[in-house]
C-alpha cells in the first residue's frame, strides 16, 4: 500500500492519487524526490483535492485503475 495526496477528483468514484519517494541518485550524494500517480477507486465518492489517503494494490478495475482507497489519513477541510 502507499499513502500520497488526492490530485484529482473529477471522476465519478475515481480519484487521481500522487505518491512521492525519495530515490538516491546513482551517481552523485544526493536524493531526488519522484512522483507517481495512480488511479484510485472511491466508492463513497466523498474525497477531496488535497486528502491524504492510503492506497492498496485491487485487482484491475478498468484500463488505468488498479487501485482501492484503504482508508483517508488525513481531510483538508478537518480543522
Amino acid at each position: 500500500s502507499f499513502i500520497g495526496k488526492v490530485i484529482s477528483n473529477k471522476m465519478q468514484k475515481s480519484v487521481v492519487v500522487a505518491v512521492t519517494r525519495l530515490v538516491k541518485h546513482p551517481k552523485y550524494p544526493k536524493y531526488v524526490r519522484k512522483t507517481s500517480k495512480f488511479m484510485a477507486h472511491d466508492e463513497s465518492n466523498a474525497l477531496l483535492e488535497g486528502d491524504t489517503v492510503r492506497i492498496a494494490e485491487s485487482r484491475p478495475l478498468s484500463k488505468n485503475k488498479h487501485f482501492t482507497v484503504e482508508e483517508v489519513v488525513y481531510t483538508k477541510g478537518a480543522l
